[in-house]
Protein backbone atom coordinates (compact mmCIF):
# COMPACT_ATOMS: atom_id res chain seq x y z
CA UNK A 1 0.00 0.00 0.00
CA UNK A 2 1.00 3.60 -0.55
CA UNK A 3 -0.39 7.05 0.18
CA UNK A 4 -0.60 10.08 -2.08
CA UNK A 5 -2.54 13.36 -1.93
CA UNK A 6 -5.33 14.33 -4.30
CA UNK A 7 -5.67 18.09 -4.71
CA UNK A 8 -9.05 19.71 -5.31
CA UNK A 9 -9.82 23.39 -5.95
CA UNK A 10 -11.54 25.20 -3.08
CA UNK A 11 -13.96 27.69 -4.59
CA UNK A 12 -14.82 29.14 -1.18
CA UNK A 13 -11.57 31.14 -1.15
CA UNK A 14 -8.31 30.94 0.78
CA UNK A 15 -6.38 28.61 0.99
CA UNK A 16 -7.86 27.77 -2.46
CA UNK A 17 -6.75 24.12 -2.48
CA UNK A 18 -7.83 21.11 -0.40
CA UNK A 19 -5.54 18.10 -0.07
CA UNK A 20 -6.89 14.64 0.72
CA UNK A 21 -4.50 11.77 1.48
CA UNK A 22 -5.53 8.57 -0.25
CA UNK A 23 -4.35 5.03 0.54
CA UNK A 24 -4.08 2.80 -2.51
CA UNK A 25 -2.35 -0.27 -3.90
CA UNK A 26 1.13 0.48 -5.20
CA UNK A 27 2.59 -1.41 -8.14
CA UNK A 28 6.40 -1.51 -7.65
CA UNK A 29 8.85 -0.98 -10.46
CA UNK A 30 10.17 1.91 -12.51
CA UNK A 31 8.48 0.95 -15.78
CA UNK A 32 5.92 3.45 -17.03
CA UNK A 33 3.33 0.68 -17.21
CA UNK A 34 3.76 0.00 -13.48
CA UNK A 35 3.41 3.66 -12.62
CA UNK A 36 0.25 3.89 -14.67
CA UNK A 37 -1.21 0.90 -12.80
CA UNK A 38 -0.53 2.78 -9.58
CA UNK A 39 -2.23 5.88 -11.01
CA UNK A 40 -5.35 3.87 -11.84
CA UNK A 41 -5.30 2.37 -8.35
CA UNK A 42 -4.96 5.83 -6.77
CA UNK A 43 -7.81 7.26 -8.81
CA UNK A 44 -10.09 4.32 -8.06
CA UNK A 45 -9.44 4.74 -4.34
CA UNK A 46 -10.10 8.49 -4.59
CA UNK A 47 -13.35 7.88 -6.46
CA UNK A 48 -14.52 5.82 -3.49
CA UNK A 49 -14.05 8.99 -1.46
CA UNK A 50 -16.25 10.89 -3.92
CA UNK A 51 -13.52 12.60 -5.95
CA UNK A 52 -13.92 12.18 -9.70
CA UNK A 53 -12.88 12.73 -12.41
CA UNK A 54 -9.20 13.14 -11.60
CA UNK A 55 -6.38 14.26 -13.88
CA UNK A 56 -2.91 12.82 -13.31
CA UNK A 57 -0.38 15.55 -14.06
CA UNK A 58 2.99 13.99 -14.76
CA UNK A 59 5.00 12.44 -17.55
CA UNK A 60 3.58 9.10 -16.41
CA UNK A 61 0.00 10.16 -17.04
CA UNK A 62 -2.20 8.17 -19.41
CA UNK A 63 -3.75 11.48 -20.48
CA UNK A 64 -2.28 13.67 -23.21
CA UNK A 65 -3.34 16.70 -21.21
CA UNK A 66 -1.71 15.39 -18.04
CA UNK A 67 1.60 14.81 -19.82
CA UNK A 68 1.53 18.26 -21.43
CA UNK A 69 0.97 19.87 -18.01
CA UNK A 70 4.03 18.27 -16.46
CA UNK A 71 6.45 20.97 -15.31
CA UNK A 72 8.99 19.25 -17.58
CA UNK A 73 6.75 20.00 -20.58
CA UNK A 74 4.70 23.10 -19.71
CA UNK A 75 6.36 26.12 -21.32
CA UNK A 76 6.41 29.77 -20.36
CA UNK A 77 7.73 32.77 -22.24
CA UNK A 78 9.85 35.60 -20.83
CA UNK A 79 9.58 39.28 -21.84
CA UNK A 80 12.53 38.82 -24.20
CA UNK A 81 10.71 36.02 -26.00
CA UNK A 82 12.83 33.26 -24.46
CA UNK A 83 10.85 30.06 -24.02
CA UNK A 84 11.61 27.45 -21.39
CA UNK A 85 9.90 24.77 -19.34
CA UNK A 86 8.58 25.57 -15.88
CA UNK A 87 11.12 23.10 -14.51
CA UNK A 88 14.04 24.86 -16.18
CA UNK A 89 12.76 28.25 -15.01
CA UNK A 90 12.53 26.99 -11.44
CA UNK A 91 15.90 25.26 -11.28
CA UNK A 92 17.75 28.02 -13.15
CA UNK A 93 16.41 30.71 -10.83
CA UNK A 94 17.62 29.22 -7.55
CA UNK A 95 19.99 31.37 -5.51
CA UNK A 96 22.23 29.62 -2.98
CA UNK A 97 24.61 30.77 -0.27
CA UNK A 98 27.59 29.81 -2.45
CA UNK A 99 26.32 30.30 -5.99
CA UNK A 100 23.52 30.89 -8.43
CA UNK A 101 21.30 31.76 -10.02
CA UNK A 102 22.42 29.46 -12.84
CA UNK A 103 20.46 31.02 -15.67
CA UNK A 104 22.19 28.83 -18.23
CA UNK A 105 19.85 26.05 -17.02
CA UNK A 106 17.01 27.87 -18.77
CA UNK A 107 18.14 26.47 -22.11
CA UNK A 108 18.88 22.92 -20.98
CA UNK A 109 16.49 20.01 -21.09
CA UNK A 110 14.25 19.76 -18.03
CA UNK A 111 15.98 16.59 -16.90
CA UNK A 112 19.47 18.07 -17.22
CA UNK A 113 18.42 21.24 -15.42
CA UNK A 114 16.96 19.34 -12.48
CA UNK A 115 20.01 17.09 -12.07
CA UNK A 116 22.72 19.74 -12.53
CA UNK A 117 25.41 19.16 -9.91
CA UNK A 118 25.67 22.85 -9.02
CA UNK A 119 22.21 22.68 -7.45
CA UNK A 120 23.54 20.18 -4.93
CA UNK A 121 26.92 21.79 -4.25
CA UNK A 122 26.15 25.47 -3.72
CA UNK A 123 24.98 25.52 -0.11
CA UNK A 124 21.59 26.42 1.30
CA UNK A 125 18.83 27.83 -0.89
CA UNK A 126 18.28 31.48 0.03
CA UNK A 127 16.04 32.83 -2.73
CA UNK A 128 15.13 32.97 -6.40
CA UNK A 129 16.00 35.33 -9.24
CA UNK A 130 13.99 35.08 -12.44
CA UNK A 131 14.91 37.39 -15.33
CA UNK A 132 16.54 39.83 -12.94
CA UNK A 133 13.66 39.91 -10.42
CA UNK A 134 14.01 38.56 -6.87
CA UNK A 135 11.45 36.24 -5.29
CA UNK A 136 11.28 35.14 -1.64
CA UNK A 137 11.49 31.54 -0.41
CA UNK A 138 8.53 31.95 1.94
CA UNK A 139 5.81 30.80 1.63
CA UNK A 140 7.71 27.73 0.54
CA UNK A 141 5.95 27.01 -2.77
CA UNK A 142 5.22 30.61 -3.73
CA UNK A 143 7.76 30.92 -6.55
CA UNK A 144 7.12 27.51 -8.09
CA UNK A 145 3.37 28.15 -8.01
CA UNK A 146 3.88 31.54 -9.69
CA UNK A 147 5.90 29.99 -12.51
CA UNK A 148 3.37 27.22 -13.02
CA UNK A 149 0.27 29.40 -13.07
CA UNK A 150 2.12 31.80 -15.37
CA UNK A 151 2.70 28.95 -17.82
CA UNK A 152 -0.97 27.95 -17.57
CA UNK A 153 -2.18 31.53 -17.96
CA UNK A 154 -0.07 32.07 -21.06
CA UNK A 155 -1.68 28.93 -22.52
CA UNK A 156 -5.11 29.39 -20.99
CA UNK A 157 -7.03 29.51 -24.25
CA UNK A 158 -6.07 25.89 -24.85
CA UNK A 159 -6.08 24.59 -21.28
CA UNK A 160 -8.55 26.32 -18.98
CA UNK A 161 -11.70 24.67 -20.30
CA UNK A 162 -10.11 21.23 -20.11
CA UNK A 163 -8.93 21.78 -16.54
CA UNK A 164 -12.39 22.90 -15.46
CA UNK A 165 -13.78 19.45 -16.20
CA UNK A 166 -11.76 17.76 -13.43
CA UNK A 167 -12.64 17.68 -9.76
CA UNK A 168 -9.18 16.65 -8.58
CA UNK A 169 -5.54 16.46 -9.63
CA UNK A 170 -2.80 13.96 -8.79
CA UNK A 171 0.93 13.52 -9.28
CA UNK A 172 1.97 9.92 -8.69
CA UNK A 173 5.63 10.88 -8.29
CA UNK A 174 5.02 13.57 -5.67
CA UNK A 175 5.71 12.46 -2.10
CA UNK A 176 5.02 15.23 0.45
CA UNK A 177 7.51 13.61 2.82
CA UNK A 178 10.30 14.30 0.33
CA UNK A 179 9.21 17.29 -1.74
CA UNK A 180 7.48 20.65 -1.36
CA UNK A 181 6.44 21.71 -4.85
CA UNK A 182 3.75 19.82 -6.72
CA UNK A 183 2.46 20.44 -10.23
CA UNK A 184 -0.92 18.86 -9.39
CA UNK A 185 -1.41 21.23 -6.47
CA UNK A 186 -0.38 24.19 -8.66
CA UNK A 187 -2.97 23.17 -11.26
CA UNK A 188 -5.70 22.99 -8.62
CA UNK A 189 -4.58 26.41 -7.36
CA UNK A 190 -4.88 27.87 -10.85
CA UNK A 191 -8.42 26.52 -11.30
CA UNK A 192 -9.47 27.85 -7.90
CA UNK A 193 -7.95 31.30 -8.44
CA UNK A 194 -9.60 31.47 -11.86
CA UNK A 195 -13.01 30.59 -10.46
CA UNK A 196 -12.56 33.14 -7.69
CA UNK A 197 -11.69 35.83 -10.30
CA UNK A 198 -8.30 36.38 -8.70
CA UNK A 199 -6.09 35.86 -11.72
CA UNK A 200 -5.34 39.05 -13.60
CA UNK A 201 -2.35 40.93 -14.97
CA UNK A 202 -1.48 42.39 -11.58
CA UNK A 203 -0.71 38.91 -10.29
CA UNK A 204 2.09 38.69 -12.86
CA UNK A 205 3.46 42.20 -12.39
CA UNK A 206 3.25 42.97 -8.65
CA UNK A 207 4.78 40.49 -6.23
CA UNK A 208 3.19 42.16 -3.19
CA UNK A 209 -0.24 41.69 -4.73
CA UNK A 210 0.54 38.10 -5.65
CA UNK A 211 1.73 37.29 -2.11
CA UNK A 212 -1.33 38.95 -0.64
CA UNK A 213 -3.59 36.73 -2.71
CA UNK A 214 -1.63 33.55 -2.08
CA UNK A 215 -1.50 34.04 1.69
CA UNK A 216 -5.04 35.33 2.06
CA UNK A 217 -3.58 38.25 4.02
CA UNK A 218 -4.85 41.66 2.96
CA UNK A 219 -2.40 43.31 5.36
CA UNK A 220 0.73 41.51 4.24
CA UNK A 221 3.76 43.70 5.06
CA UNK A 222 5.89 44.76 2.08
CA UNK A 223 8.94 42.67 1.28
CA UNK A 224 12.30 44.01 0.24
CA UNK A 225 11.87 43.38 -3.49
CA UNK A 226 10.22 45.93 -5.74
CA UNK A 227 7.17 45.31 -7.93
CA UNK A 228 7.96 43.01 -10.82
CA UNK A 229 8.89 44.64 -14.10
CA UNK A 230 8.72 41.47 -16.18
CA UNK A 231 5.82 42.49 -18.41
CA UNK A 232 5.20 38.88 -19.33
CA UNK A 233 3.64 38.23 -22.76
CA UNK A 234 0.04 37.84 -21.60
CA UNK A 235 -1.58 40.87 -23.25
CA UNK A 236 -3.03 38.75 -26.05
CA UNK A 237 -4.92 36.59 -23.56
CA UNK A 238 -7.67 38.97 -22.56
Amino acid sequence: MANRPIFTPDFNGYPYVVSMDIDFKWYPGFAKSQMQKSIVSLHEAAEQQGIQPILEISRKSTSRLGVSLSAFNLLLETPSGQEMSVECAYQGSKVFEDGGPYHDLYQMSSRDAKTDERLKNSGELIGFNFCGEDFPIEPKTVFYDWLYITGLYQNKKDLIQELDSFQGFSDIVFNPNRSLNCQARAAALFVSLSKNDLIDKQMFSDIDYYLTVLTGNTELPPIESTPLQLKLPIDNLE
